[in-house]
């Protein structure tokens, strides 16, 4: 399968405040995102307050939370830094276990979700993704998101095609391909016009559909079974 998160700066690398409880699980995250030299993790936190004081003095271009923490959770911290920093991204790190956290951190306005346990290629792809205007489920989350969607899969989906109706062609054509886990980027590329269009079209969509992200336009996208023409 991303309100608008900063967008990575190409004279600065991304910048990421990263909260868990862990100190070896930060550990491992630090050491596998340092490794792309266009990634910086400015800040360490071991819990939900720590992290929104850190984000708070620092400013990143993604703020990365474990879910479960002592304390300030990461649903209450992506809750808080939605409101006082509405241009960092939000992402997730959880668990299989965790599913039932993944509506909630949608409503919260997160806009990616990667597995602890997954492919360290997925960390970095994640964070340069939603730093750069787009969403990302690692794979098996988003089987999970889709799985847990199941019931009541037709309605969904009638209701789904419904709401999208009213779009434009060309709105149309967007949502398909930020349904695809396209940047704004990527898609100006992919029909041939400017960013500022295609934010201009993504902001407006949203609007008018009321929602709060790109993660549930995209889901949105999937119900409606628009991804076949992405």
């Amino acid at each position: 399968m991303t309100t608008s998160p900063a967008e990575p700066r190409s004279e600065r690398p991304v910048r990421v405040v990263l909260a868990d409880d862990e100190a070896m699980i930060r550990a491992g995250v630090c050491a596998i995102l340092g490794s792309d030299p266009g990634i910086e993790v400015v800040a360490e936190a071991g819990d939900g307050r720590e992290a929104v004081e850190m984000a708070i003095g620092h400013r990143p271009d993604v703020a990365l939370l474990d879910i479960r923490m002592p304390g300030l959770d990461g649903l209450r911290a992506a809750e808080e830094l939605r409101r006082v920093l509405p241009g960092t991204a939000l992402m997730m790190l959880t668990t299989f276990s965790e599913d039932e956290y993944i509506a909630r951190a949608l409503d919260a306005g997160v806009s990616g979700f990667l597995l602890k346990s997954g492919d360290p290629r997925e960390l970095i792809a994640g964070v340069r993704a939603v730093a750069g205007g787009a969403a990302f489920l690692s794979p098996e989350v988003a089987r999970r998101v889709i799985a847990h969607l199941g019931d009541g899969r037709m309605s969904r989906a009638a209701e789904a095609r419904r709401r999208l109706e009213p779009l434009t062609a060309r709105e149309s054509e967007v949502v398909a391909l930020v349904g695809a886990g396209l940047s704004n980027a990527e898609i100006a590329g992919r029909l041939h016009v400017v960013e500022g269009t295609v934010k201009a079209h993504v902001s407006a969509v949203l609007a008018r559909l009321q929602l709060r992200n790109r993660v549930q336009l995209a889901v949105l996208a999937h119900e409606a079974g628009m991804m076949t023409e992405a």
